[in-house]
């Protein structure tokens, strides 16, 4: 018995030893299989033996993306001033169009080059076709990030009625250059043809003529409007938009970030499409570029419920006359149709018929107003009126651009200073998180992506190279002599037209007269309308 024992005790001894052995092996084996696949594997990177799957379905000689091809403004250049121009961008040329070209950065830039190689003068099958209409005296430095954003949703043609600083050799010379730009001067020749203009014998417009400052802004704006109408129509434009040089159109809503996609959607019984418009809020009083500085924005009240809006309008409003600083109607968009005319810088109506008219729900102008110190002093040079309470009522449409002009007039700079941040920078780092929370402020950041990516990928810097270039050769269009088709004529050829519109206006007491720039509605204008 006892050697029966003995015997079971070492044969179980030694079971357990290979069972150990064995177990020893197997993790042995696991630890050192995945090593050596990953080994394998860097060396079959690392020789370029492991073909890429996606390289054979996109061949070498095609990899640029669809809607990328290779246009005029592929190339990028520095400007010849140096780093310090805001057109100056860091670039680095290929002759392969691969994503190093299309997606192409430097080591010094801060964001990917997205609009190398993006072929902004293509216009075929493009619907609808978008026209968008302004006045402006700016400069190439706020003129082409505007353009070209606007080229980016989908804007083919612009129709820019220019003076100032915006009507100089050094200006026109490059946005005549650019396909689908058509540039106005303000000659005696357009001042003669726009005197004899309709509006002039209508009453819808009457009540701002022979007025000084934003008044005479407001007429001539109309006026070119109306001329702009003509030449949408000739273009064949589907629809037309009326926008200054400090406003981006921010298609949000749509499926895709584009204004085509927006106007593709919206029905055929639809007239007129009204875009509310956010007010810049600036968070420092050293902004030099608004449109890549600027990403908080005040809601239009058409996009808040009516309970946040009163609820907070008294720190939203922070001590100033209305709930934003300048105008609160926002701009609209009209199929391009007869009839079709001017009702303000913000609105479009039709001789013959009331437009059928929608408010987008998501989609806003931004518009970027008293963002730089400076526009304190440049709006008061602008106008020559008096200081005074009285005298501004005369100048100025909205109670913020009087104010803003009597402290330009009348204050140091260091006052001017002091009653910029207290009235229009919003310092108050708490404020601003409880009505971003709320939803009064939003933050937008599409807009400053899409400019910086275009300022880094040379687009700015290629408009102002190749008008360089193309300026030995051809003749700048300074002024209009000899050029009666520029000026379309607002009067002849239209005598049937309007002896129709007069038929009708004479069936009615008066016309609508225009919408000016409008503040938001306060408690008094809402209190009135819930009584009425």
């Amino acid at each position: 018995m006892a050697g029966y024992r003995g015997a079971s005790a070492s044969s179980a001894a030694g079971g357990g030893a290979g069972a150990a052995a064995f177990a020893t092996r197997i993790l042995l084996l696991l630890t050192l299989l995945p090593l050596a696949l990953a080994a394998f594997a860097f060396v079959l990177q690392w020789r370029g033996g492991m073909g890429d799957p996606a390289a054979a379905a996109w061949p070498a000689n095609k990899q640029s993306f669809p809607g990328m091809e290779n246009s005029p403004l592929g190339s990028s250049s520095s400007s010849p001033g140096g780093g310090g121009s805001y057109f100056a961008v860091s670039s680095s040329s290929s002759a392969a169009a691969d994503c190093a070209e299309i997606l192409g950065r430097s080591a010094s830039s801060n964001g990917i080059s997205l609009y190398r190689g993006w072929n902004f003068d293509s216009e075929s099958s493009i619907t609808p076709k978008i026209c968008i209409t302004g006045s402006t005296s700016a400069g190439l430095h706020q003129i082409l990030p505007w353009l070209y954003y606007h080229k980016v949703i989908g804007v083919s043609h612009f129709i820019l009625f220019v003076e100032g600083e915006a009507a100089k050799p050094a200006v026109t010379s490059v946005l005549e250059s650019i396909r689908g730009v058509k540039i106005i001067y303000r000659t005696k020749e357009l001042k003669e043809k726009q005197d004899k203009s309709r509006i002039w014998n209508e009453t819808w417009l009457a009540g701002f003529f022979y007025k000084p400052c934003n008044y005479e802004l407001f007429v001539k704006q109309s006026l070119n409007m109306e001329m702009a109408i003509i030449m949408a129509r000739d273009a064949g434009m589907d629809w037309i938009i009326h926008l200054d040089t400090d406003e981006l159109i921010h298609p949000a809503g749509a499926r895709e970030y584009s204004l085509r996609r927006l106007l593709l959607d919206v029905p055929d019984n639809v007239d007129m499409v009204i875009f509310p418009n956010y007010e810049s809020s600036i968070e420092r009083d050293d902004i030099k570029d608004p449109f890549t500085e600027v990403s908080m924005f005040k809601k239009n009240y058409d996009h808040l419920p009516k309970d946040t809006y009163f609820g907070l309008y008294k720190e939203a409003t922070r001590g100033n006359p209305n709930y934003f600083l300048t105008y609160g109607n926002g701009k609209s968009a009209a199929r391009v149709q007869e009839h079709l005319r001017p009702n303000g810088a913000h609105r479009w109506h039709n001789y013959m018929k009331t437009p059928n008219e929608i408010k987008l729900e998501e989609a806003a102008i931004l518009h970027y107003t008293y963002t730089k110190f400076s526009d304190l002093t440049s709006r008061r040079d602008r106008c020559g009126c008096k200081p005074t309470k009285e005298d501004v009522k005369r100048c100025f449409i909205l109670e913020f651009d009087r104010l803003a002009f009597i402290i330009a007039s009348t204050a140091t700079e260091e006052e001017m200073r002091n009653w910029y941040k207290e009235h229009v920078v919003w310092t108050d780092k708490d404020t601003n998180l409880k009505l971003l929370r709320k939803g009064v402020l939003t933050r937008i950041y599409a807009p400053m992506a899409i400019i910086r990516g275009l300022k880094e990928s040379g687009v700015f810097t290629s408009a102002v190279t190749s008008a360089k270039a193309q300026s030995e050769t051809k003749s700048s269009n300074m002024g209009l002599g000899g050029k009666e088709s520029i000026i379309p004529n607002t009067t002849a050829g239209h005598e049937k037209l309007q002896a129709t519109a007069r038929k009708i206006l004479e069936m009615v007491d008066a016309q609508e007269e225009a919408m000016p720039p409008l503040s938001p509605p306060g408690f008094v204008e809402l209190t009135e309308s819930a009584l009425s």
